[in-house]
């Protein structure tokens, strides 16, 4: 399998190549990509040495499938011209996800749905990756018609600049900010740009974006995002409200038997899942489950997931599998 990682230097490209290694992508060979202040710069994936070429040079050497983590504006305009040229493209952007042609897609929810017509292909965004995952299972047995998140977000979801800005906070030297206002102490409910509505692009994701993964826009879904000064993954406070009547342990169980997360839940031994643990991992880690006795049929959970893993680069490497499984590429 020829394969293209477009944004390889950069905070989710390089964790991309990452999660390549570790899951033996079936790499034949690795183009890696990047703008044309990084072309010629060498990047090592399994102990050997690769050079970065440009957009049109990737296209160019056929590859077949191309992971795009390099901006909505690079995918706005690329994508198309690689999937003209029959390269399948998993795209991490937000340029795509709520395309109605394209598919927006998380392997153990709705994969099924891909086929060999998909060319370009939508990594949802990370908060809402690692929601559905908790929330598509429960979805199916409890019919849920209402959510209200808050997310705890990391900056590693901002990118290096707020990553610089922290240390440089937590050094007490000034530098460059990502954000209006420090981050280090600090809890800013802003992520992404204000919208009419009063709420941000980041909390309208999670709304727009959880309805067309689980295919169903009745449930009625509420969002707040905020910035806080943590690099291991968001942390979401999820509310549901369902159709029908459940079980606590019944729901431990059900998500616990679910691909891909795992329950962390045991208030006797203060075991519920945090960023500083979910770090470095693939899975989704669901605790705090309990009834919320203040609705009918409704119940709390904690949501944790590295970001830049399932939030990201894992996501999109498992849409790759699942192509590669049901020969819908190759």
């Amino acid at each position: 399998m020829k394969v293209a990682v477009v944004g390889a230097t950069g905070l989710v490209g390089t964790v991309m190549l990452k999660v390549l290694a570790e899951r033996n992508f079936p790499v034949t060979e690795l183009i890696p990509v990047a703008s044309e202040r990084s072309i010629g710069k060498k990047i090592s994936y399994k102990d050997k040495e690769y050079t970065v070429v440009g957009l049109t040079t990737a296209i160019e050497m056929q590859p077949d499938v191309a992971l795009f983590s390099a901006g909505g504006d690079t995918s706005l305009e690329w994508a198309p011209k690689f999937a003209e040229a029959g390269i399948t493209v998993i795209d991490n952007s937000s340029a795509w996800r709520m395309d109605p042609t394209k598919k927006l897609v998380v392997p153990e929810i709705n994969a099924t749905a891909l086929t060999k017509e998909d060319k370009i292909i939508a990594n949802p965004n990370c908060s809402t990756i690692q929601l559905v995952m908790a929330l598509g299972p429960l979805h199916d047995k409890y019919k849920i018609n209402r959510a209200v998140i808050s997310t705890y977000q990391s900056i590693t979801g901002t990118g290096v600049k707020a990553v610089q800005q922290l240390e440089n906070e937590y050094a007490g030297e000034k530098g460059e900010m990502a954000y209006p206002y420090p981050i280090h102490r600090n809890a800013i409910p802003h992520c992404d740009v204000f919208q009419e509505n009063g709420y941000t692009k980041e909390e309208m994701k999670l709304v727009n974006e959880t309805q067309k993964i689980l295919d169903d826009r009745t449930i009625a879904v509420t969002a707040t995002a905020i910035r806080i000064p943590v690099v291991g993954g968001h942390s979401e406070s999820v509310n549901l409200e369902f159709e029908n009547e459940f079980v606590e342990n019944d729901v431990r169980t059900l998500l616990n038997d679910t691909s891909g997360v795992t329950v962390q839940d045991n208030p006797d031994t203060n075991t519920y899942p945090m960023p500083i643990y979910a770090e470095g991992k693939n899975d989704v880690f669901v605790g705090r489950i309990r009834r919320d006795h203040s609705r009918e049929n409704a119940l709390n959970m904690w949501v944790v997931s590295d970001n830049l893993r399932k939030g990201a680069a894992t996501n999109a490497v498992q849409i790759g599998e699942y192509l590669i499984q049901n020969e819908l590429i190759g």
